[in-house]
C-alpha cells in the first residue's frame, strides 16, 4: 500500500498538470506496465517531455541534485562487455577529487533511493540524477578509444582472413590482374579467332547474369503477411543513421522518423555523425528534445567511412532489432512494424531487406535508368536469391538485423566500402537466412553522370575486394549447424557460384565502362 501511494506521488510529480488526480496516476502507471517500458521512459515519450526534464523532475521529489551531462571528458577505464554499453544506467566518476555517481535511475529505484536517503542523508553528496541519454554520451565520450578500436577492428579480431583492412598479398594480386588481363583479351579476340570456342565462352559470360534475372522474373505466390504485432507485444527497435555534412537534411529526417508507426517509448533513433560535421551535429542537436532521439558524435579519424560510423555506434544499440537507414531515406510508416511481425513469425529469420525506390524516377534519363534497375533489383533478383538459397547482396539502406546476430558476426566491416555486399555474403557463410519483405524506403538517385560514377566505381571496388579474396578465405571455422553437412555443402557451393557470378560481372561491367569492350 505504502509503495502504491508513493508510486502515485512520484508519478503526479513528474506530470504534474498533466495528471490530476491519483486515479490518472495510476492509470498511466497501468498502461506503462502493459507496454512493457519504465513509467519514466513513458512519460517522456507519451508526454513530449524529455529526458532531461522527466529526470529532474523526479530528481526534486527524490530529494537528489540533478546535472543534465556528466564530466565527459574524464577517461573511464576500460569496459569488459562493451556490446551492452546502451544498457547502462549509471557512471561513476572523480570529480575534483571527490568521487560521484551519476546515474538515471528507473522508477523503481527511485522510490527505493528515496527511502534510502531518508535514512542515509549524505547519499546526496555523492549520487547525481542525470538524463539517460547523458549517461550514454557521457560512456560514449569517455570511452571513445575503445568504441572506435572496436570499430576499426572488431571484424578482423574475429576473423583475421575477412576484413578488408588486410592488404591482398601480392599473389592474389598478380593473379587477379594477370585473369582480368586475360578476360579483356578474349573478350577481344572472340570475334577474330578460334570462333567455335571462344564465342561461346564469351557468351556465356555475358548470358549468365541476364539468365539469373530472367529465372527470377518468373512469378512466384505471394506469401501472406503475418499478424501485425499489438503496440504491447512489440520489442524495442534501434534505428542508425549515419550522416556527414548533411545538416539539410535533418528536418526531413525527423519528419520521416516522426511519422513511424511505432511506440515512441520503444524507440531507439541515434543519428551518427562525425564530430567534423560540426553543422550537420548541431542541426541534430536542435532536435534532442525529443526523447526518442539521440546523438552518437564519431571520433574524427580514418577510415572515414559509413561503416565504422556505426560500428562505432553499435555498442550503444538498446533495441532487439536494429535497421539502418541514410541521410535522404524515408522509409513507409509501418516498416518497422512489420519487419518486427515478421522476425517474431520466423524466429529463423536473421534479416531483412526493405525495397528501394528512387523518389525522383522521372527527374532526368539517369534517374529512370536507376529505378528502373532497382525495380529489377530489388522486385525480382533479391528476392529470388533468398528463395534459392543463395547469399544476398544486402542494399546499403533498410536492413533490419536481429542485434545479437549483427553482433555475432561482429558489425560491419569498417575498411569495406560496400559493407552491406560484405555482410551479406557473412550472413550466408553463417548458414543464416536473409530475406525481403514487402515494405519500401524511398530515396533519391544520382542526378547526373559524376555522382553515379562515382557510386558505381565505389560499388565496383567493394565488389571486386570481396571476390578477389574469394569465399573460402572468409569465415574458414564456420561451426555446424542443425541442417547437418548437406545444408553447409549447399550453402558453400551457392557461395562458390554466386561469388564466380559477380566476378564476371564486375569485370565485365569495368570493361564495358572504360571503352575496353565494344559489342559487334
Amino acid at each position: 500500500m505504502f509503495e502504491a501511494i508513493e508510486a502515485t506521488a512520484l508519478l503526479r510529480a513528474v506530470l504534474r498538470d498533466s495528471c490530476g488526480s491519483d486515479a490518472i496516476a495510476r492509470k498511466y502507471l497501468i498502461e506503462a506496465a502493459r507496454q512493457g517500458v519504465d513509467p519514466l521512459d513513458y512519460c517522456a515519450h507519451r508526454f513530449g517531455m524529455g529526458n532531461a526534464l522527466v529526470w529532474q523532475r523526479a530528481a526534486e521529489w527524490a530529494g537528489f541534485p540533478f546535472a543534465a551531462i556528466t564530466p565527459s571528458r574524464i577517461p573511464a577505464p576500460p569496459i569488459r562487455r562493451l556490446e551492452h554499453l546502451g544498457e547502462a544506467r549509471s557512471i561513476r566518476q572523480t570529480v575534483l577529487g571527490e568521487e560521484l555517481m551519476f546515474c538515471a535511475p528507473g522508477f523503481e529505484r527511485v522510490l527505493n533511493l528515496a527511502v534510502a536517503r531518508r535514512g542515509r542523508p549524505e547519499l546526496t553528496r555523492h549520487l547525481r540524477f542525470v538524463p539517460p541519454d547523458a549517461i550514454e554520451t557521457g560512456l560514449a565520450a569517455a570511452a571513445s578509444e575503445q568504441l572506435i578500436d572496436e570499430a576499426r577492428q572488431r571484424v578482423t579480431r574475429l576473423w583475421p582472413r575477412a576484413s578488408a583492412s588486410q592488404d591482398l598479398p601480392l599473389g592474389a594480386r598478380v593473379t587477379f590482374v594477370a585473369a582480368l588481363f586475360g578476360l579483356i583479351v578474349l573478350v577481344l579476340a572472340a570475334g577474330l579467332v578460334a570462333r567455335p570456342v571462344l564465342v561461346p565462352v564469351v557468351a556465356l559470360l555475358l548470358m549468365t547474369h541476364g539468365l539469373l534475372r530472367l529465372f527470377a522474373a518468373v512469378p512466384q505466390p505471394v506469401r501472406e503477411p503475418p499478424r501485425l504485432l499489438a503496440d504491447t507485444e512489440l520489442p524495442f527497435y534501434t534505428v542508425l543513421i549515419p550522416l556527414r555534412d548533411e545538416a539539410a537534411m535533418v528536418p526531413m529526417l525527423h519528419r520521416a522518423m516522426s511519422a513511424l508507426d511505432y511506440p515512441p517509448e520503444k524507440l531507439d533513433i541515434k543519428f551518427v555523425v562525425e564530430s567534423r560535421s560540426a553543422p550537420t551535429v548541431a542541426a541534430v542537436k536542435r532536435l534532442l528534445g525529443d526523447a526518442r532521439f539521440r546523438l552518437v558524435v564519431v571520433p574524427d579519424c580514418k577510415p572515414h567511412t559509413k561503416p565504422k560510423a556505426i560500428d562505432y555506434a553499435l555498442p550503444l544499440a538498446r533495441g532487439e532489432y536494429l535497421v539502418v537507414y541514410d541521410a535522404e531515406d524515408v522509409p513507409e510508416p509501418g516498416q518497422l512494424r512489420l519487419a518486427a511481425s515478421i522476425f517474431a513469425a520466423d524466429p529463423s529469420l536473421a534479416c531483412l531487406q526493405a525495397e528501394l525506390i528512387p523518389e525522383n524516377a522521372s527527374e532526368n534519363a539517369l534517374t529512370a535508368l536507376f529505378a528502373g534497375e532497382y525495380a529489377g533489383l530489388f522486385g525480382r533478383l533479391l528476392p529470388a536469391l533468398a528463395r534459392w538459397g543463395l547469399p544476398v547482396p544486402l542494399g546499403g539502406t533498410s536492413n533490419h538485423f536481429r542485434t545479437d546476430v549483427l553482433r555475432g558476426l561482429g558489425g560491419w566491416d569498417a575498411f569495406n566500402v560496400t559493407e552491406d555486399a560484405d555482410l551479406g555474403v557473412r550472413l550466408a557463410r553463417r548458414w543464416l537466412r536473409a530475406e525481403m519483405f514487402a515494405s519500401r524506403t524511398y530515396e533519391e538517385a544520382p542526378l547526373g553522370m559524376r555522382a553515379w560514377m562515382a557510386q558505381r566505381t565505389r560499388w565496383m571496388k567493394g565488389w571486386m575486394r570481396l571476390c578477389q579474396r574469394g569465399p573460402t578465405s572468409r569465415f574458414p571455422n564456420l561451426s555446424p549447424n542443425s541442417r547437418g553437412t548437406s545444408s553447409a555443402y549447399r550453402n558453400s557451393v551457392a557461395t562458390e557460384f554466386w561469388t564466380a557470378v559477380l566476378r564476371a560481372r564486375s569485370s565485365l561491367e569495368f570493361l564495358s565502362r572504360d571503352g575496353c569492350w565494344r559489342a559487334r
